[in-house]
C-alpha cells in the first residue's frame, strides 16, 4: 500500500473504532462524534498534506523495495540530506496544527524508527520490531502509546500494589500469545488511533520481582478487551470563538486491558526488567528531532500572537513588553540551532542509518518543559486584563449592544471584530482549559523533568570536555608551583 490519504484513515477508523468511554457514554463512531471527530479530522488533513502537489517532494519518497510512494515519516535516513528531508516533513505537519498536535502521526513513527535502527537491542524479539515498523510503514498507520502506570500508590513498585494487576502485566502465556491485564496511561489520541505501542517508562528501575510488568508490545486499538477511559473533552463547536480547541484538542485517557491477547509476533520485550530499564536510550533518537521542530513551531505561533496582540493596542512600544517578546524569540532560535546541530553532527550506525546528534535535542527537551509554561506566562503578563473581558461569542455583533462592542472593543487601528478574534486565540492559550492542558503536556510529555535532567544532562552526560578544562588549569598551577620550588 502507498501512503494513504485522509479519507482512507477515517474509513479505517470508522470500521475499526476503539472502545472509548467518555463519562458514561460509549462512543461508537469516532469519525462522527462531536467531541472526537474534530481532532480525527485534523489528523486526516495531515495525511492529505502528503499528497499536496507542492509538498510531495519532501512529504513522500519512493520505497526502494516496492517502488511505491511512502510517507517521509518512515524514511530510514542514510544521509544528512535524508534527515533534512525528514525535517521538512515534520515542519509541514507541525505548521498545519500550529504545533498543537503533539501526537501527529510523525511522532510515533519517529519513535519506531529509533527502535528499528537499534533492533538488535531487543534480542530474541528484534525481528518482531523490524517487521512491526515495516508493517506500520506499509499500512501508513496512526499510533498512540502508553508508558506510565496509573497514579494509585506511587510509593510501591508494580508487584506491591493492592491488586496484582493494577498495573499492566502478564496473566499467562498461550500458543497464540500472551494474555495481559491492567492499565496504562496516557493514551493521547487513543480514541482515534489505529494502534497502540505499550512499554513501561521507568523513571525508577524495575526490580527482578517486577518481571511480569516488564513488557512491551503493540496491538490494534480495536482489540477485544481493550478500552479507553477518556478525559473531559475541550472541543468547542464554534471555530470562530475557539479556533484552536475546535480543531486540535487531543483527547487523553487511560487504557484498560481486560485480559487482552497479544500475539507473539507483536511482543518486543517480554518479562525482562533489564531491557525495560534501557529501552529509553533508543526511544528518543528521532522523536527528539520531531518534537524540537514541533516545539519551535508552537513557540513561533505564541510569539507571533504576542506580536500581533500588542501591536493592535500599541503596547509593543514599551521596553518591558519588548523584553518579554525578545525572550520568546530567544527560545525559538535556540530550538532552530539545536535542530541544525543535530542534523549536521549526525553519524551513521553500523548499518549506515544516520542518527541525529541527540545532545542538542536533549538540551531542548530539558528546557522546553520550562520554556513553554513561561511563554504562556508571558502572554498573561503582556496582555493582562485583555485576556479576561472578551465577549463570550461573536453573536454579540448581531445583538442590541453591537454599538458598545464596536466602540469599546476596537484596537488602535483595527475593528472590534478583528481585535476580539486575536484576543480570543490568546485567551485560548493563556487562560482556558485547553491552554492549561497544553502547558501540562509540554511539562511532562517526555517524562518527569527532574529525572530527565538528572539522567540525560548529568548522569549520562559526557563530562570529558568540562572536566578537562579544570584539569588543565590544575595541571598548570601544579607546574607553576613545581617551577617555584626549583628556583
Amino acid at each position: 500500500m502507498t501512503a494513504i490519504k485522509g479519507i482512507d484513515y477515517l474509513n479505517r477508523l470508522k470500521q475499526n473504532p476503539p472502545e472509548t468511554w467518555m463519562g458514561d457514554e460509549l462512543i461508537l463512531d469516532p469519525t462522527s462524534h462531536s467531541l472526537v471527530a474534530p481532532p480525527a479530522n485534523s489528523i486526516a488533513k495531515l495525511y492529505d498534506l502528503q499528497w499536496d502537489p507542492n509538498k510531495k517532494d519532501h512529504m513522500l519518497y519512493k520505497d526502494p523495495s516496492t517502488g511505491e510512494l511512502t510517507g517521509t515519516q518512515f524514511l530510514v535516513p542514510k544521509s544528512k540530506d535524508d534527515l533534512k528531508k525528514r525535517r521538512l516533513m515534520h515542519q509541514e505537519w507541525a505548521e498545519a496544527s500550529y504545533g498543537f498536535m503533539g501526537r501527529s502521526t510523525d511522532f510515533m513513527s519517529a519513535m519506531l524508527l529509533g527502535w528499528y535502527a537499534n533492533a538488535e537491542f531487543f534480542g530474541n524479539y528484534a525481528e518482531n520490531v523490524k517487521k512491526y515498523f515495516e508493517f506500520v510503514r506499509r499500512e501508513d498507520l496512526y499510533l498512540t502509546h502508553v508508558l506510565i502506570n496509573p497514579q494509585v500508590d506511587r510509593s510501591q513498585p508494580p508487584s506491591k500494589q493492592p491488586d496484582e494487576f493494577t498495573y499492566l502485566g502478564v496473566v499467562r502465556e498461550t500458543e497464540e500469545g500472551i494474555i495481559v491485564r491492567g492499565a496504562k496511561m496516557m493514551a493521547t489520541a487513543g480514541p482515534y488511533a489505529d494502534e497502540v505501542l505499550v512499554f513501561p517508562f521507568a523513571n525508577q528501575k524495575l526490580n527482578p520481582e517486577d518481571y511480569k510488568y516488564a513488557i512491551s508490545f503493540a496491538v490494534p486499538m480495536s482489540t477485544p478487551g481493550l478500552r479507553v477511559i477518556a478525559r473531559e473533552s475541550f472541543v468547542k463547536e464554534s471555530k470562530q470563538d475557539n479556533p484552536l480547541a475546535s480543531q486540535f484538542d487531543e483527547l487523553d485517557g487511560i487504557l484498560v486491558f481486560d485480559d487482552v491477547l497479544v500475539p507473539w509476533d507483536r511482543v518486543f520485550i517480554y518479562q525482562d526488567p533489564s531491557k525495560v530499564n534501557h529501552v529509553l536510550n533508543f526511544t528518543s533518537l528521532y522523536t527528539g528531532h520531531q518534537s524540537t521542530i514541533r516545539l519551535m513551531t508552537k513557540l513561533q505561533f505564541v510569539a507571533g500572537l504576542a506580536m500581533k496582540a500588542t501591536d493592535v493596542i500599541n503596547t509593543n512600544v514599551f521596553p518591558q513588553v519588548q523584553d518579554l517578546m525578545g525572550e520568546l524569540t530567544t527560545y525559538i532560535e535556540l530550538c532552530r540551532a539545536a535542530i541544525i546541530a543535530a542534523e549536521e553532527n549526525a553519524q551513521p550506525n553500523k548499518d549506515g542509518i544516520y542518527i541525529p546528534d541527540f545532545r542538542p535535542l536533549s538540551a531542548i527537551r530539558n528546557s522546553g518543559n520550562r520554556w513553554y509554561p513561561r511563554s504562556r506566562e508571558i502572554l498573561q503578563l503582556i496582555l493582562a486584563g485583555g485576556l479576561m473581558y472578551q465577549p463570550s461569542s461573536f453573536s454579540v455583533f448581531d445583538s442590541p449592544i453591537k454599538n458598545d462592542i464596536e466602540k469599546y472593543f476596537r484596537g488602535a487601528d483595527i475593528s472590534a471584530k478583528e481585535k476580539i478574534q486575536i484576543y480570543k486565540i490568546a485567551s485560548e492559550l493563556a487562560v482556558s482549559a485547553f491552554g492549561s492542558r497544553h502547558e501540562l503536556y509540554e511539562r511532562y510529555y517526555a517524562g518527569d523533568p527532574l529525572f530527565l535532567r538528572i539522567n540525560s544532562q548529568y548522569k549520562n552526560y559526557d563530562k570529558t570536555e568540562c572536566l578537562s578544562l579544570v584539569e588543565t588549569l590544575l595541571e598548570q598551577i601544579k607546574s607553576e608551583d613545581a617551577k617555584l620550588l626549583t628556583q
